[in-house]
């Protein structure tokens, strides 16, 4: 009687662990962060879990870059936009390309001009990163 209690313990904690180990890994992580010319930056959000994770890290960061192309009438997300960021002295600080719809980008207090091109299409935007304050900017190309 005892063995059978003991099996079936040690069976119901092995389902358990189970069910642990696959819920935890349908939960996507945050992409790894990286550097850009001392920069650290985060670019991924391909996937549902991976979108909520970058956005959920969102308020850790000054900036947040998204990236999407009018295609059929519609929105659609889109990778592969080489960012270009340069001070106010007109000095290049930044310069990447986003491996997904999103990019967090730790830049220090400042003003500062953005570049972003996308299949052969420039767009430039005017930044002002103020301190404790986060900054979203939606780019998006026809």
């Amino acid at each position: 009687m005892a063995k059978e209690f003991s099996v079936r313990l040690v069976l119901k904690l092995f389902i358990a662990l189970g069910l642990a180990c696959s819920c935890a890994m349908s939960f996507a992580q945050i992409p790894n962060t990286r550097s850009a010319n001392g920069i650290s930056y985060i670019t991924g959000g391909v996937g549902e879990g991976e979108a909520k994770a970058i956005l959920a890290e969102q308020k850790q960061w000054p900036l947040l870059l998204e990236f999407s192309q009018l295609e059929n009438g519609k929105g659609v997300w889109i990778f592969g936009a080489m960012i270009r960021i340069t001070d106010a002295k007109q000095q290049f600080v930044f310069d990447a390309q986003a491996d997904g719809p999103y990019m967090l980008i730790n830049l220090s207090p400042g003003e500062y001009a953005l570049n972003a091109s996308y299949q052969g299409v420039s767009q430039k935007r005017t930044i002002s990163i103020k301190s404790d304050q986060n900054q979203k900017i939606t780019l998006s190309w026809q």
